[in-house]
């Protein structure tokens, strides 16, 4: 049995159906249901016998120490956080109660959990912590890709929260010798990803003949990594990773922003043409910069692929393509999930 936490978000929900694609293992699944938090990416999932959904906050120590102890998981995944910068930016509270104050009375209930268990069983546990490259910071261009060594520089208020976690992860496993592993990963992409962030929010508003906002000269550079790619990457953290270590995943595709923008036009131009003049690349617009927004993000993934034999399968191109064509089938789970609420953050964040 496996619990994973903030199974109904992007990564969480394609790590479930990952794993069921190929094991039968039993998955429990938590998650608060906040505004990204969505039951219609786990809606192929209802009536399975041996997945199981509730609706939890993970700082609810009183209901998460009563799941471990009937369910009694032999691992668990923290997938639980607030994860937009630009959300964090405006309101900041939410991230650290979330990331910071979430994960640690979620990991003070793992621990009693861990204790309580018998010593062969203790053995075998393990708690995976995902995190995000932005907690290294920032950068330039010649710069080396960030390792698993380097100093945490968060730079927003939703990277120094998930900053924080990671030091208190760790902190755990040098006070406690709890057994915890932390991934740090680049920017995913893939199904079921919330509109708000780049990729989804471009195919999104070129669809629907809206303007594609681009922050500043849309030079940052990213690294991506195709969704499944990662999941893989964590299943074999999970199986071979280390306690105590970092493993940072990543696929070396470095791209601009506007890059990135201007290869989704090209590409919905071939599968579903513009009926404007000009195609979808004059629904870009540029608009006033991000305050504070890092220039590059750029992961080194030799430790992951030296020690445990991972390496990303699929190429941005391809991934792209893959994503485009699912936004495009899945037009009812987009409706779904474009409310009244998302189109006022919408507006409150690009007008």
């Amino acid at each position: 049995m496996i619990l994973v936490t903030g199974g109904a978000g992007f990564i969480g929900s394609n790590f479930i159906h990952n794993w069921f694609s190929h094991s039968e293992e039993p998955i429990i699944t938590i998650d608060k249901l906040t505004y990204a938090g969505n039951l219609g990416n786990l809606e192929n999932l209802k009536g399975k016998s041996n997945f199981k959904f509730v609706k939890a906050d993970i700082s609810n120590k009183e209901i998460i120490k009563k799941l471990l102890k009937d369910e009694k998981p032999r691992a668990v995944i923290n997938f639980a956080a607030e994860s937009h910068v630009d959300r964090s930016i405006l309101s900041p509270r939410p991230f650290f109660e979330t990331n910071v104050m979430g994960t640690l009375d979620f990991l003070d209930s793992c621990k009693e959990y861990w204790e309580e268990m018998l010593e062969s069983e203790r053995k075998e546990f393990v708690f995976l912590h995902i995190s995000t490259d932005e907690v290294y910071g920032s950068l330039k261009k010649a710069e080396d890709s960030f390792v698993e060594e380097n100093k945490l520089k968060p730079n927003s208020p939703y990277a120094a929260s998930k900053a924080s976690s990671d030091h208190i992860v760790r902190s755990y496993y040098k006070t406690y010798n709890f057994p915890s592993i932390i991934s740090n990963c680049s920017n995913n992409f893939g199904p079921f990803q919330y509109p708000e962030k780049l990729i989804p929010l471009t195919i999104l508003n070129l669809i629907l003949g809206k303007k594609v906002p681009v922050y500043g000269d849309g030079k940052q550079i990213r690294d991506w990594l195709y969704v499944t790619d990662h999941c893989l990457a964590l299943e074999l953290i999970l199986e071979k990773g280390k306690a105590g270590q970092v493993y940072n995943v990543g696929a070396n595709n470095e791209r601009e922003n506007i890059d990135v923008i201007k290869t989704i036009c090209n590409k919905l131009e071939k599968i579903l043409p513009s009926k404007s003049n000009g195609g979808y690349a004059k629904q870009i617009e540029f608009i006033e910069d991000r305050l504070g927004h890092d220039q590059r993000y750029s992961i080194d993934s030799q430790k992951i692929q030296n020690e445990l034999g991972w390496k990303s399968q699929t190429s941005f191109n391809l991934g792209l393509e893959q994503t485009i064509n699912w936004y495009i089938k899945n037009s009812e789970w987009l409706k779904n999930i474009t409310d009244t609420d998302y189109k006022e953050w919408i507006l409150k964040q690009y007008s």
